[in-house]
């Protein structure tokens, strides 16, 4: 999963299972911004009228969880509770979140690296690193909407002992908003002129226009603070390099102690944590590896683990694996949308090292109507049925919560209905003509696409789904599937990355890390486009731009008008789906992922990590 984070959830975020984060646009942050000055750009925004209160989105629908099994919490204390045992599928390949392509990377991280506030669970900002959430009502949110000031927590240190100051906070601005750093979510810096150093507590944040949501940087995975002296040697193109990126030194409450990129990292109690009664437990092991499955079952059945993240798993299988008794499965809704990805660029020719770049032209996905009939081929209703069930459900909207931001419009809409004789209608009037061997051709190019997705058996089959109706139209279908540890990692040498995309179409699930949806909007913007020179970070991994859909997205970061900014945000929606960049699916609960009995203070939330509050974390005794 990717969440965007986006993060790819992603995470995401983000953060697929999942996937993406957040990217740089080639120009448009400052090259060098400084604590006085600087001009980073794409931003998230959020809320109706924002800053009268913490956040004025709409709540997010309440999470739920089995309750847990009758025992008494065992003594408190820091260190107290052993080991936490924690089986993500999908290995960490990276610790610094801002460099994190994908869910378990911004998860992995966020035992160690804290923004200023979290994403609550109905989607308000929580305290974190900050004394409070500022506002209008307590003057920490300007009037005018154009400044918003962080009072910081005084006395807080980092794990290696060190004051965490304001210095840190402006220089993480800085980072982010650096091009040549290339950073996953640097749309959290748009629109922000200045970050400084009131004093060592205080942080003033400063935005060329009013803002609707202030809280767009420093809040939630992606606004995690790094430390100034760890990271200031390795700037712009450096980043890539800091051993930080694999250690990072942080607030939260625990620290690395091994990390193997691509299978297991460990850490231990960060003794310089700021409350001196937690965390409880004394270590704590993410391990990486196997599939969706073999996690539902080392968690409900083994008991191996303690938590095992994003139980991709077929309906039927999950169900029977859940009377192993052990774990209970957590649900919440979500704004996470299993898709596929069309690509706009050609992943096929490398004429000049140009394969996939947004110079080049797919050879017919150039064509809407050709777009349509893969979109109208695509049976969501048996893929959310037969395969996710109570875990997911069809939809063709790419914005799906909260409920007054989602699109009725997409219902009439002819490219969000299953219909194989209007699809084929539609090439046969595109001029691709099926050959002796029932394969389209037009112009002496083949229509074959290979379709790449992650490696998982529920995955799999919504392969075999999509390629069945594809294949119905005259489609030469390959389908590929990749580790997931590679398909959501950082790695620019790595072709099989998903920002890459060196296919024609990719599947994976992302959604919206805030009830406000400009971030999330942001994702598709022109600078978000993913090439070469961007070193393969950004979200806009279909490398397709529409001057429509930037203005849509420049009003929305601006717009405080509650009803505009929703029907902004629908304009959007319907603008992906009716243009077919990306073909929606199964809108999914998240997070799905079992707990044991024995685990209590865990509570599930859908706009940030599933880890958001694991210093909280004790586990039943006797």
């Amino acid at each position: 999963m990717r969440r965007p984070p986006y993060l790819l959830f992603a995470w995401t975020l983000a953060l697929a299972a999942c996937g993406p984060a957040a990217a740089p646009a080639p120009t448009t942050a400052p090259a060098a911004p400084t604590t006085a000055a600087g001009q980073p750009t794409t931003a998230p925004a959020a809320a109706p009228t924002a800053a009268a209160k913490p956040t004025t989105a709409p709540a997010a629908p309440a999470p739920t969880i089995a309750p847990t099994a009758a025992g008494k919490p065992a003594a408190g204390g820091r260190g107290q509770g052993g080991q936490l045992k924690i089986l993500y599928w999908q290995a960490p390949t990276i610790l610094n979140t801002h460099l994190a392509q994908g869910t378990k990377d911004y998860d992995a991280g966020r035992l160690v690296l804290e923004p200023l506030a979290s994403s609550g669970p109905d989607g308000k900002p929580v305290p974190n690193l900050a004394v409070e959430i500022p506002t209008v009502d307590n003057g920490g949110v300007s009037k005018d909407q154009k400044t918003i000031t962080w009072k910081l927590k005084p006395g807080v240190k980092w794990s290696d002992g060190t004051p965490f100051t304001a210095d840190d906070v402006v220089f993480t601005w800085q980072y982010v908003a650096d091009p040549k750093v290339a950073a996953t979510d640097t749309q959290i810096a748009d629109g922000v002129t200045n970050v400084e150093a009131k004093d060592p507590n205080t942080v003033v944040v400063t935005f060329k226009d009013p803002n609707p949501y202030p809280y767009q940087i420093f809040v939630s995975g992606l606004g995690n603070i790094i430390q100034k002296k760890q990271f200031q040697d390795f700037m712009g193109e450096k980043a890539k390099d800091a051993p930080g990126n694999l250690a990072p030194i942080g607030t939260g409450p625990y620290k690395v102690v091994d990390f193997k990129p691509g299978d297991v990292v460990t850490y231990t109690v960060n003794e310089n944590y700021r409350d001196a009664n937690k965390p409880y437990f004394k270590d704590v092991q993410i391990k990486g590896g196997g599939d969706a499955t073999s996690a539902a079952r080392a968690v409900f059945q083994t008991g191996e683990v303690d938590y095992a993240w994003n139980l991709q798993v077929e309906q039927q299988v999950l169900n029977q694996l859940q009377q192993g008794g052990k774990a209970n499965l957590m649900t919440a809704l979500s704004p996470n949308v299993e898709r596929l990805l069309i690509n706009f660029a050609d992943p096929n020719s490398d004429t000049g090292g140009a394969r996939a770049e947004p110079t080049t032209k797919h050879p017919f996905f150039s064509d809407l109507n050709v777009r349509k009939a893969f979109a109208m081929a695509v049976d969501r209703k048996s893929i959310g049925e037969q395969l996710y069930g109570p875990a997911g459900q069809a939809s063709c909207n790419i914005v799906t919560s909260p409920p007054d931001v989602v699109s009725k419009n997409t219902d009439s809409m002819d490219v969000c209905k299953y219909d194989i004789e209007g699809a084929n209608k539609l090439l046969d009037q595109a001029g691709w003509a099926k050959g002796a061997d029932g394969i389209r051709e037009k112009g002496g190019v083949r229509m074959h696409v290979v379709y790449q997705t992650t490696v998982n058996p529920l995955r799999q089959k919504e392969q075999d789904i999509v390629k069945s109706g594809w294949e119905k139209l005259g489609v030469e279908v390959e389908l590929k599937s990749v580790d997931a540890g590679v398909f959501f990692s950082s790695d620019a040498g790595n072709p099989d990355t998903a920002a890459h995309f060196y296919t024609d179409v990719e599947m994976f699930t992302n959604g919206a890390s805030s009830p406000d949806q400009t971030q999330y909007v942001a994702l598709w913007t022109t600078d978000q486009i993913v090439s070469k020179d961007t070193q393969w970070h950004g979200n806009n991994y279909h490398r397709w731009s529409n001057p429509d859909y930037d203005a849509i997205y420049n009003q929305l970061r601006t717009e405080t008008d509650e009803a505009k900014r929703r029907d902004l945000i629908i304009k959007a929606n319907d603008l992906l789906v009716s243009q077919v960049v990306v073909i929606p699916m199964v809108a999914r609960t998240q997070p799905t992922d079992g707990i044991s009995k024995a685990i209590q203070g865990d509570v599930p939330n859908p706009w940030d990590s599933v880890l958001w509050n694991v210093a909280d974390w004790v586990k039943t005794g006797g």
